[in-house]
């Protein structure tokens, strides 16, 4: 074992630690008290009989299918199922979608065909630009549905959609690794919070 190598993949998976720590840091300045507002609008919906759509790309796609898991599943605690769905899960629509129209409209089709108004649709990418988000979330808003769109980077297009309605959780990074692992804390918090509202 080459003891010169191992001493520095060593320092760069502590850089990596580091780093996610001091994002994470900013981060907790800046962003609870919109966790907060999420939450609320997010209890809100589901106590009126609304849904969260969640979307995104790679692993943001991922993000969007793990929350949606914790909400139809379980977080931390036993609770009734809440009604989420991930946009980013059904194969032949993602394929049919791309392939006969584009695939900036994979997500807005669904957004169409199943959103309605008082729905909340948690928009993810990490750029703020993705196309198909960025569609998905002209789409919900024309139907009177609440945007969470968690983004970084500044928040990109995304960010110049959102108006005082929406709730925008934008990771304090340029750098994508930082962004998904404070996505992460976010979807987390979101999870926890509804909980807290609806169990304590």
């Amino acid at each position: 074992m080459d003891k010169n190598t191992i001493e520095r993949l060593r320092k760069r998976a502590s850089q990596h630690f580091l780093d996610s720590i001091a994002v994470k840091q900013e981060a907790e300045k800046v962003l609870p008290e919109s966790v907060a507002v999420g939450v609320l609008a997010m209890v809100e919906c589901l106590r009126a009989g609304g849904k969260v759509m969640a979307c995104g790309n790679g692993g943001s796609a991922a993000d969007a299918q793990h929350f949606a898991a914790e909400l139809i599943g379980r977080f931390e605690r036993e609770r009734q199922e809440l009604a989420a769905i991930a946009l980013t899960t059904d194969t032949s629509i993602l394929t049919a979608v791309g392939n006969d129209y584009s695939y900036d409209e994979v997500f807005s089709k669904q957004v169409r065909g199943l959103g309605k108004s008082g729905d909340i649709l948690l928009g993810i990418s990490t750029s703020g630009n993705s196309k198909n988000v960025v569609r998905a979330i002209e789409v919900a808003k024309k139907m009177g549905i609440k945007i969470i769109a968690l983004t970084g980077n500044g928040g990109g297009k995304i960010a110049s959609l959102l108006d005082k309605n929406d709730i925008h959780l934008c990771a304090p990074s340029t750098r994508t690794a930082r962004i998904q692992e404070t996505h992460l804390v976010l979807l987390h918090s979101l999870c926890d919070g509804v909980d807290h509202i609806l169990l304590d």
